[in-house]
């Protein structure tokens, strides 16, 4: 079972809902997730993260690098469900709630059954 946010779009269009999880695929693709789901702020991260640590890296030395993109890696990982919530509330959608269920699907349905 997974904790869901719900987000709902007034013009009546389904909900949708997003897992308040860690993301592997955000974590070890960041471009691709966050091209997949729209999420240009966190592709903007990611790639000002790179830039800084390719020219940070001839002065700490690359075992740091490698250490200091693992902690960009997860933290991208970590805040991956927050900017995907961000994204459809910039898109008009409005939080709904929160619904605990087996995916998302199930998830949707009860914000469905629920709403007004």
């Amino acid at each position: 079972m997974t904790l869901y946010a719900l987000y709902v779009s007034p013009t009546g269009a389904l909900p949708q809902a997003v897992p308040e999880r860690f993301s592997f695929l955000a974590a070890i693709l960041p471009p691709v997730h966050a091209l997949r789901h729209g999420l240009w702020d966190q592709l903007a991260l990611w790639v000002a993260g790179v830039v800084v640590l390719a020219f940070a890296g001839r002065v700490i030395g690359g075992e740091a690098v490698g250490w200091l993109y693992s902690l960009l890696a997860l933290g991208l990982g970590l805040s991956a469900s927050g900017a995907m919530g961000r994204a459809w509330t910039r898109r008009g959608y409005r939080p709904f709630g929160y619904r605990v269920a087996a995916d998302s699907d199930l998830a949707r349905l009860a914000a469905m059954e629920a709403r007004p």
